[in-house]
């Protein structure tokens, strides 16, 4: 039954449409301009109609969504293709420096009555989490997951403004 016509709608200009980016707002037509935007998140998208398809332009590369009749598909970043290279770089990113650090950390140990004999395991420590968080940040950043939408959400739900 996805063929539906009451369950599987194409994109158009007159419905209102789940955010892609929020996932909490509608986002609608905005009035005099061949456009729409999210009442929520306040985003911007441009419509391509024929291919069923929104693009956030606010932001470069764009992100691309699909639409397939019922929710939003298969986020692109517009004409740039992510293969495994960027996860390795990643992954070494994370791993390499925080490898260094606690080999020199083995090989060269402070004395044991020494007062500050936990830094070099803190600042092996420290070396992977902001290692870790610059990639999380990236990843955030890249696929602009709204973090203070989702929060600001939960404020509003939990005052209850939204039920």
């Amino acid at each position: 039954m996805p063929n539906s016509p009451i369950l599987s709608t194409p994109l158009n200009w007159q419905e209102d449409y789940p955010c892609p980016v929020c996932h909490i707002g509608k986002i609608s037509q905005m009035p005099m301009m061949e456009a729409m935007s999210c009442d929520f998140c306040h985003e911007i998208f441009t419509i391509n109609l024929e291919q069923q398809q929104i693009k956030m332009p606010a932001r470069e590369p764009p992100l691309i969504w699909s639409w397939n009749g019922v929710k939003w598909t298969q986020t692109q970043l517009g004409d740039v293709e992510l293969s495994w290279g960027y996860g390795l770089a990643a992954i070494a990113f994370i791993v390499l420096p925080t490898t260094i650090i606690g080999i020199t950390t083995y090989y060269f140990p402070p004395t044991p009555h020494d007062p500050v004999s936990w830094i070099p395991f803190i600042w092996t420590v420290l070396t992977f989490l902001s290692h870790l968080a610059i990639i999380v940040w990236i990843l955030i950043e890249v696929y602009q997951i709204p973090i203070v939408a989702y929060l600001r959400a939960i404020t509003r739900w939990r005052d209850g403004l939204i039920r």
